[in-house]
């Protein structure tokens, strides 16, 4: 299997390189420190101007340094509207650059800093919500730059590693990456979700008092919901769907893929169909399953 890395356009690449952005804490220590474990060279708060010089460096590295993890964040100030310039640069000069925007609800953020009792770095003498505030203006650039953005929100710190390692591993299986995610619609569609596919037409473990307490990954759950007739056509069509995707996504150029299963509470049905359709591709692709709202009341 070849080790070339192909850029946007296709064409071999000299080093791949994942800018990790977003909003203070939103995660990005806990993805840098999951890159690092897949093997690549992190730098945290590089200023963007230095960007050219570092793939330079890289370059002269050759196999040592195929692989960079660069943060960048509000605290670059000044330099940070130059981003997109220098992004760009890059990719013309033929390195593959990925952007990941990691986000999250104000309200989490808000209650993530109370506990660490930190101060927002672009607020030292005044209040949180004043400080998002602040950085959301600064990186909404780079957020509409972001190949791909990942809401932090109902993610626990395991959750996030595994779905950064899931799509930016190398893998022997062809394709994108693929994540599934289970989730329940009244807590609200992820975000980062590219396909959302509807599991409500199925009957609900809900209404069935000794499933009730169970989530899709219980054997006898998973037996309820798998095990009908439409449940089985709907996972036969929607595999041949994705199998018929990817293909062509990975010919666009995307990396990795999300594709969500939608139940009413996000712990029944959506998570049984969810990890059904995970084992039918998995002999094919390289395939991360996370259940959003399963232990949500």
């Amino acid at each position: 299997m070849s080790n070339c890395i192909p850029d946007q356009s296709g064409r071999e690449a000299r080093s791949r390189i994942v800018l990790l952005t977003g909003m203070s804490g939103s995660g990005k220590s806990t993805a840098t420190r999951a890159l690092e474990d897949l093997g690549y060279f992190c730098i945290d708060n590089l200023p963007v101007v230095l960007l050219p010089k570092m793939t330079e460096l890289a370059a002269a590295a050759g196999a040592e340094i195929r692989r960079l993890a660069i943060v960048i964040d509000a605290r670059e100030g000044r330099f940070l509207h130059e981003a997109p310039r220098f992004i760009d640069e890059a990719r013309r000069s033929g390195e593959s650059v990925e952007v990941v925007f990691l986000d999250s609800s104000d309200e989490v953020l808000i209650r993530r800093f109370s506990e660490t009792r930190r101060r927002h770095p672009l607020a030292p003498e005044g209040t949180v919500p004043a400080g998002l505030k602040l950085e959301r203006e600064r990186l909404a650039d780079l957020r509409r730059l972001a190949d791909q953005i990942i809401d932090t929100s109902h993610l626990t710190v395991h959750e996030l590693k595994r779905i950064v390692q899931s799509r930016f591993s190398t893998s022997s299986l062809g394709g994108p990456s693929l994540s599934v995610v289970s989730f329940g619609y009244r807590y609200g569609i992820p975000p980062q979700a590219d396909l959302v596919f509807d599991v409500r037409f199925l009957p609900n473990p809900y209404f069935v008092p000794e499933l009730k307490s169970f989530t899709g990954r219980e054997p006898q759950v998973a037996k309820f919901v798998l095990e009908r007739e439409e449940t089985q056509a709907f996972l036969a069509k929607l595999t041949d769907m994705c199998e018929f995707l990817l293909p062509h996504y990975e010919h666009e150029g995307k990396a990795y893929l999300t594709v969500a299963i939608g139940c009413t509470g996000g712990k029944h049905r959506s998570v049984a169909v969810a990890h059904a359709l995970a084992e039918r591709l998995a002999p094919t692709h390289p395939v991360h399953v996370a259940d959003r709202d399963s232990e949500k009341e």
